[in-house]
Parts: C-alpha cells; structure tokens; sequence
C-alpha cells in the first residue's frame, strides 16, 4: 500500500494498468487498494499542481500564522474546524513553535487577503494575533519544481 501511495503522490494520474506493471500486481488489485484507501480516508481527494504566475499571474498566495487561545474543551480543534470552512483557505495545520496554527490562502489581491485577515480571522474568538507573509516566488510545491530556470552547472566558489 505504502509503494501505491507513493506511486499516486507523485503523479495520480497513473491509469491502474501503469499502477499494476509498476507494482508487479493485477489491475484489479491495485483498484481495491485505491477503493480501500479511499472508503478509510487514506485518500481524501485528488488534486492538480496548478502554476498561477501561468494561470493567474494575479492572485497572490499568503501564508498566515495565527496565535490562539485554546478552548477548554476543544483545544484548537474549535478556530481550526472554523478557519477550515473558508472557501479562501487552502490548508490549515496545527503547528509547534510561536505560533498555533498556520494557513495558507490564495486571493485576487493583496487588499482582499489583508481584509480577510482583518474582518474574518481576527474576528474570530480566541484569535490573539496574526502574523501574514506573502509567497512572493514559489519554486517547489508537493514536490513538482515549479520554476523552468536551467540549473547553474558552474557550482559554486566559497572563500
């Protein structure tokens, strides 16, 4: 399973019959694995790397920490389930360190995404501060390089 896995993570638009050679397994095998992973959440959904400076060169992607007050109850869990519900929002993920919990979120413009920090995130109780830092060239994204740039083959000199 951990080999098909792989497999999907790095191009899961591999038909079964590419799956199953490459894997030394049937077809039908390697469809009840995915069905399998998929009815268990293993595989929650399939996604394209898309290139927005391509697509869209003007939407801006942010990446924005939030510094919370965890409920008695619920911990993060509450802001997190909360920020989740917004369609701007791409990921959310509780994190270690200064700051509680890290998003990342995509918008037509700067103004749009300082107002949803202001109007929609800091609103939100338990939210203790905010700290936003716009994407401003992405070279890499879910291990597909995204620049087209050659390589510097001279190597590098130190002093």
């Amino acid at each position: 399973m951990n080999n098909l896995l792989n497999l999907l993570r790095k191009n899961a638009r591999l038909s079964n019959a590419e799956l199953a050679v490459m894997l030394g397994i049937s077809e039908k095998e390697v469809a009840a694995q995915i069905e399998q992973m998929e009815e268990d959440g293993v595989i929650r959904g399939y996604t394209a790397v898309v290139d927005n400076t391509i697509a869209d060169k003007e939407l801006v992607t942010a990446f924005i920490e939030l510094k919370v007050s965890p409920k008695a109850q619920s911990g993060f869990d509450d802001i997190a389930r909360i920020v989740s519900q917004y369609e701007e929002v791409e990921s959310v993920t509780l994190m270690s360190g200064a700051y509680d919990i890290a998003i990342k979120i995509t918008g037509d413009n700067l103004r749009d995404i300082s107002q949803f920090v202001a109007q929609r995130l800091a609103a939100i109780d338990g939210v203790l501060s905010t700290a936003t830092h716009f994407v401003l060239k992405n070279y890499k994204e879910n291990g597909i390089i995204m620049t087209d740039e050659e390589p510097d083959e001279r190597g590098y000199v130190s002093p």
